[in-house]
């Protein structure tokens, strides 16, 4: 309880961090103090820059859209004449940005129009809600600013809630580290005919990237030296996405479909837990860095107003669905976790671990995923998440680790998922992962100990888009995790993405793969896929 109010207090200091507050703390808590305390949009900035003005193609960063409702889609843009610096090329003024939505790529048959403005305390972001449209029905959106027309966006609408729509196609991306090479996948996955795209965490990384761009090697340019240190301020959060965005691959998979995204860690520091750092770091300066994050991300993703944050905090989860056929619970497992047990690496699992007080999603997420999946309805019931929900031991003998940054150093938290959605009846759970950089297909067992007993649900995992490199079609560790886990299905260890076509009776998962990605123009192909029946949980190939 003590830990609980202190952190109370902690988040409430970092909402109203003020002056007199700022000239108390010391060093970097300092410089994020100023970073993150900023005002709301408007009050600061009564002047309005003239359109004209902007001499520079302002939509650098692209076009991107987001958590599709039945009537109503959402548009993103972030004006940045010249992203890499640290105000993006524009001054200090609102800018009136007009946007447009169509029937058609040629904006022949509009159906909406109107204006926006960009705040220079958002850094000149625009998260525009359009609503009042037509249920499952596709659309295009374009920005305009002075003489500057936008990248073309194609986006839709959710059908309506109880549409008996029969089909849908979704893909899963995770894990994108800029120095880890290119993201050629996005170029793939932007050609590909999807409803909708989950990202389940990692859009960034918070380490430095160097001038030649890691693992891209780059001959041709040098990235600025502010890129060359790990993200602590507002500003350098800012930086980092305008450096990923500035990816032509990552802009066209965004121009192509509808995000709906969460996060893991790195958006913010890798392996955090709650307000609680990966090192030694004061709470309340982790809190700051916090802040700056969630801000920065928010500012740079195609979010509606309820995901906008309040300091530290910021309710990521949420609910979509999909007429009849889908309901989507995203969730957020970082936010809200208990430390984790015996460090945040690979240990063998023991009380504290086991602790059945432990939890990965926090008391009021959890409740809320019970009690939606008690008044579900739909056909699929699927849970875009970050970190794997499936039992990975890493060998088949009885000393064997778990990852405790996983639901396997949460066990209870887990159970108390799983029994949810027994007692809610639901029959066909599936869950989407991200984080561990390859391709997972499991079987989620009521008893992992058992391979023989109930199978609950499927989990895909998704491949990372770029972070380890290259990677292999089968990992050093592959034949010892599939011998000592007899409901891994599937393990594939190169970049690329997954999609899943979900149907009334079945649902099918392809992986697919890119060869390399420390350098472009890598192919995509097909590892694998599989299919789980509806109403018969489990993986079998396709």
């Amino acid at each position: 309880m003590t830990h609980v109010r202190h952190s109370e207090e902690l988040r409430a200091a970092a909402r109203h961090f003020g002056r007199r507050r700022f000239l108390t703390v010391t060093g970097a808590a300092a410089a994020l103090a100023f970073a993150t305390q900023l005002p709301a949009a408007g009050a600061a900035a009564a002047a309005e820059l003239d359109a004209r003005r902007v001499a520079e193609d302002p939509f650098t960063l692209g076009v991107a859209s987001g958590d599709p409702l039945p009537s109503s889609v959402l548009l993103w843009t972030r004006l940045a004449p010249r992203p890499f610096e640290p105000e993006g090329g524009l001054p200090a003024e609102r800018v009136s940005v007009h946007w447009e939505l169509a029937h058609d790529e040629r904006f022949t048959r509009t159906v909406r129009r109107g204006l926006a403005i960009a705040h220079p305390e958002f850094r000149h972001a625009v998260h525009v809600e359009v609503e009042h449209l037509d249920s499952d029905r596709v659309f295009f959106y374009r920005f305009r600013v002075g003489d500057w027309t936008s990248p073309v966006g194609r986006t839709r609408t959710a059908p309506a809630p109880g549409a008996r729509n029969s089909e849908l196609k979704l893909a899963a991306v995770s894990c994108q580290a800029y120095h880890d090479g290119y993201f050629t996948a996005y170029g793939h996955l932007a050609q590909e005919d999807v409803d909708v795209v989950f990202h389940l965490g990692d859009y960034l990384y918070e380490y430095a990237v160097n001038a030649t761009g890691g693992a891209r090697a780059y001959t041709d340019r040098r990235l600025p030296d502010l890129f060359n240190r790990e993200t602590l301020t507002l500003e350098d959060y800012r930086l980092r996405y305008a450096l990923y965005k500035s990816d032509p691959d990552l802009r066209a998979a965004h121009a192509a479909h509808p995000f709906v995204v969460t996060w893991d860690d790195h958006e913010t520091e890798n392996n955090y837990a709650g307000d609680i750092p990966e090192n030694g770091v004061p709470p309340e300066e982790f809190l700051l860095r916090r802040a700056a994050a969630y801000r920065a991300y928010w500012e740079h993703q195609p979010l509606r107003r309820p995901q906008q944050p309040e300091g530290p905090d910021m309710k990521l989860y949420r609910r979509l669905r999909f007429g009849r056929l889908a309901q989507f619970d995203i969730l957020d497992t970082r936010q809200y976790r208990s430390d984790q047990a015996y460090g945040d690496g690979w240990q063998v699992p023991g009380p504290e671990s086991e602790d059945p007080a432990r939890t990965l999603t926090g008391a009021a997420q959890e409740r809320w995923l019970l009690d939606g999946w008690q008044a579900s309805d739909a056909r699929w019931n699927v849970l875009p998440q970050q970190v794997v929900l499936s039992e990975r031991r890493d060998r088949s003998t009885a000393d064997f680790k778990l990852s405790m940054d996983s639901w396997d150093g949460y066990p209870a938290s887990r159970q108390r998922i799983l029994a949810g959605a027994e007692a809610a009846g639901v029959e066909n759970l599936m869950v989407l992962t991200g984080d561990v950089h390859v391709g997972y297909g499991l079987d989620i067992k009521a008893d992992f100990r058992d391979p023989g007993s109930q199978t609950l649900g499927t989990e895909i995992v998704a491949t990372s888009i770029s972070s380890g490199k290259d990677g292999a079609d089968r990992p050093s560790n592959h034949d010892r995790l599939m011998q000592a886990n007899p409901h891994l299905r599937f393990f594939n260890g190169r970049r690329g993405y997954v999609t899943v076509a979900l149907g009334e009776e079945s649902a099918r998962a392809d992986f697919r793969t890119v060869p390399y990605v420390t350098r472009p123009g890598a192919p995509v192909t097909t590892a694998a896929s599989y299919v789980t029946e509806a109403g018969d949980p489990g993986l079998k190939p396709a």
